[in-house]
């Protein structure tokens, strides 16, 4: 298993991501996942499926230092009188006495940002929190989440696939010692259909899926998050370390970039995006040897 390294933690490079499933998904696809090889799994409170994840990680049979696990707090339980008992009630959920990495999911300006950053503190002060970071932060918010932690902030978690060009905020991470948790890898099934991907693919006698894991992990810091409700794709979702990209191969993909391609801007919760600025080129990828 490939890690990625911030702050003090060892992050399993390649995760499950659960947005969205509801419990009959849950209890089909998390078996599957760890079966497969999985050992990092990445929910929220507001995805109301901890308690599945808690189900079937103690019905599994691993030990918990097996498996990675990372939660959202939501921004209703940002004031500092919900924040610990939210904690404590995904705890519960979760079936464990530690959460290995607790994330602010979204950016609110109803709570100070230093009353958010206090909670994600004494959640790790009173040892029921590893580590701590942020989600959909834009590099501002970012820098001052990391002036305002006592512990290292040690991952900021966004979309980005190869039609979102996310090099700022990118470059903002690696400046301060942050890695970035990668979501909507697939940019919701368009990486299926588009023909240098496939091309690519063919050349490695990959699936595009794989050849967009392998894009996102051959990145300096970056963890990637898997979603599938398919239990025939969580194992190939995997083998991903098996073959490496080449530099034209990467620049095609990133290549990829276009305007208006972010899909996850929820109104009264996404914050001002920092630019982004796609290639108006899309490069041909090598031929096969």
């Amino acid at each position: 298993m490939q890690f990625v390294t911030a702050g003090g933690a060892a992050i399993p490079a390649l995760g499950f991501g659960t947005y969205g499933m509801a419990r009959p998904d849950m209890l089909r696809m998390i078996p599957a996942a760890l079966k497969a090889g999985f050992r990092h799994i990445d929910t929220g409170q507001i995805y109301r499926n901890e308690a599945e994840v808690g189900e079937c990680f103690q019905a599994s049979g691993l030990r918990r230092q097996q498996v990675f696990l990372t939660t959202k707090v939501w921004v209703a339980n940002y004031p500092e009188r919900a924040f610990a008992q939210s904690v404590d009630d995904s705890l519960r959920k979760l079936r464990t006495d530690y959460i290995d990495l607790l994330l602010l999911h979204w950016p609110s300006d109803a709570v100070p940002l230093a009353e958010q950053v206090a909670g994600l503190n004494a959640a790790v002060q009173a040892g029921k929190v590893r580590h701590i970071g942020v989600s959909n932060f834009n590099r501002a918010l970012l820098a001052e989440a990391t002036r305002l932690s006592v512990a290292p902030i040690v991952t900021n978690q966004f979309e980005y696939h190869p039609y979102l060009n996310q090099e700022l905020l990118i470059d903002e991470c690696r400046r301060l010692g942050v890695a970035v948790t990668a979501y909507c890898g697939m940019a919701v099934g368009r990486v299926f259909g588009e023909p240098i991907l496939k091309d690519i693919a063919d050349v490695h006698r990959k699936s595009v899926a794989q050849v967009v894991l392998r894009w996102l992990l051959q990145q300096e810091g970056v963890v990637a998050l898997s979603r599938t409700t398919d239990p025939a794709r969580v194992a190939s979702n995997l083998q991903v370390s098996d073959f490496e990209l080449s530099g034209a191969e990467m620049a095609a993909i990133h290549g990829l970039a276009q305007a208006g391609s972010r899909i996850v801007n929820p109104p009264g919760l996404a914050p001002v995006w920092d630019a982004t600025a796609p290639s108006h080129t899309r490069p041909t990828p090598p031929s096969a040897p």
